[in-house]
């Protein structure tokens, strides 16, 4: 029995692109129950959108590379690694971190889906 090999990067991203969608899509529909509130995640080969009213998510892929930018101006740069990691800067501490990609789309989910005091 031989060993399988592991996917080549270009096609591994794309595995991993189709489950941030699709775990981004879960953790916005867990948040918005507890809120009352709906995103709609719209996903495409390069592109993933997350809006929930007037707050948005976008996120953008070039193979591995994926730049992400939300409704208040911020955004970022992240790769996913071989191990189906995110690697980014931490903008603290200036050094490269990796955060499993559940993680990571459970904060942009929370993020968006929390409802703001008025």
């Amino acid at each position: 029995m031989s060993t399988p090999r592991p996917l080549p990067l270009e096609e591994l991203c794309g595995e991993l692109w189709i489950s941030l969608a699709s775990v981004l899509r879960s953790y916005t529909a867990l948040h918005g129950m507890i809120a009352k509130r709906q995103a709609t995640v719209e996903h495409h080969t390069e592109r993933i959108y997350a809006s929930c009213n007037k707050d948005w998510l976008e996120l953008k892929r070039e193979g591995a590379t994926i730049q992400w930018r939300r409704t208040d101006g911020r955004s970022g740069t992240m790769e996913f690694t071989q191990a189906g990691q995110l690697r980014s800067i931490d903008l603290d501490s200036q050094k490269l971190r990796e955060e499993e990609m559940d993680m990571t789309a459970e904060r942009w989910a929370r993020d968006l889906m929390q409802e703001l005091p008025l």
